[in-house]
């Protein structure tokens, strides 16, 4: 079995960490009407009635399509993205995507998700910010959510997709996929809707939100909040290049530490100092140098107010609330489930997902991803998650 290191570059000094703070886009939001490339938009009928109370009006959920829905509904598939993911799941950077799609070498003809076989759906989660309602779209009102957009559930992100997916015709997902913050989705979905899910595909996720989880986001939402450019979350009106980005960057360097694996840490960099610089004169070490990388790439692209939502609604994350605790929840669920757990994965252990498969009744023993690279195999172990799906859509 190969082990894949991940391939991200090391940042070569500073100066590209000086130039993104002052130019980077504050809100990092697109609306309806932005250019999308291939995105489209679904506007809710009705305001969205939420689990803590009250209801957001006016919601809008990006999504992007590859293939074409079979005459009787029976090919749709439901892709579902982590915490800082969106709409792109495959395909080349476009208009508010600056990457590739974050599972391009899965989607394509002959792939494991093959359009010419299934109707495959991504839609931005409910709360984020390339395209679908968060903190930084405007509220009905014309002005920015900001500090008035309410606190979300997973949940609530499910109960938009419904909506969502009763626009599209579809009745009955032959399978949803997530990994992460997307396989929490997904496993809401087959506890929400047990008779709209065939089939379920869980990556790294577990059941419930654990202290170890929460501990982490906290010092994440520490930093964010505690940037004197935060403004109480009412910063997206202030000039371009205002905003918490410093707390913004830190949240994504402390997160990405649990994204990736200690060996992976180890055995890539070691106690290398940077190019160029000496860390006994103040200088930094690669690994602090690609945590520096990690953290301006996000900057570049995201909203400190939609980073704050999410990582709030996975903190809530829990199958069992209101449903007489996690085994009974997941007791009614009907969908044939693949679980896949990773061996080097600091954030969601391996543990949680046999706790998971044991509690589902039709769930097999999780499939084990051989990794260095930490949580981010669900992304980056291509041929082991490539015969995963398969395994999920053909069992």
């Amino acid at each position: 079995m190969t082990h894949a290191l991940s391939v991200d570059p090391i940042v070569e000094g500073p100066a590209l960490w000086r130039h993104i703070l002052p130019t980077c886009r504050p809100s990092g939001c697109w609306r309806p009407g932005d250019p999308n490339g291939r995105r489209q938009w679904h506007r809710l009928a009705e305001p969205l009635p939420l689990e803590f109370g009250g209801c957001l009006p006016d919601v809008h959920l990006a999504y992007e399509t590859w293939g074409n829905l079979a005459p009787d509904g029976s090919n749709a598939i439901l892709l579902l993205h982590a915490l800082t993911g969106d709409s792109h799941a495959a395909g080349l950077p476009a208009p508010g995507h600056p990457t590739v799609g974050w599972w391009d070498s899965l989607i394509g003809p002959g792939r494991a998700l093959d359009p010419d076989q299934f109707f495959l759906v991504a839609p931005n989660a409910l709360g984020g910010c390339q395209g679908s309602t968060g903190p930084s779209s405007l509220a009905p009102d014309g002005r920015v959510w900001g500090s008035r957009f309410p606190a979300l559930t997973i949940r609530d992100q499910v109960a938009a997709e419904v909506a969502l997916t009763d626009a599209l015709g579809i009745s009955r997902w032959a399978a949803v996929i997530g990994g992460s913050m997307g396989g929490m989705r997904a496993l809401e979905w087959a506890c929400c809707e047990p008779d709209r899910v065939e089939r379920l595909g869980l990556l790294a996720c577990p059941a419930a939100a654990t202290a170890d989880q929460i501990a982490w986001s906290s010092a994440q939402l520490h930093a964010i909040r505690g940037d004197a450019g935060w403004l109480d979350g009412d910063y997206h009106a202030q000039p371009a290049g205002c905003g918490p980005h410093r707390g913004l960057a830190t949240a994504r360097r402390i997160a990405h530490i649990t994204y990736r694996g200690s060996v992976e840490f180890d055995q890539r960099f070691g106690r290398r100092p940077q190019t160029g610089e000496d860390p006994l004169s103040g200088g930094r070490y690669a690994v602090e140098s690609y945590l520096d990388y990690q953290a301006a790439k996000l900057v570049q692209r995201f909203d400190a107010g939609s980073y704050v939502v999410l990582t709030e609604a996975m903190n809530h994350h829990d199958v069992g609330r209101g449903r007489g605790g996690v085994d009974r929840a997941l007791s009614r669920v009907t969908a044939r489930t693949g679980i896949a757990g990773i061996t080097s994965d600091r954030l969601f252990p391996l543990a949680l997902q046999h706790e998971l498969a044991a509690a589902l009744p039709h769930c097999a023993a999780p499939r084990i991803i051989e990794s260095f690279s930490g949580h981010d195999a669900f992304l980056s172990e291509t041929e082991q998650i490539a015969e995963f799906l398969k395994d999920v859509l053909h069992q």
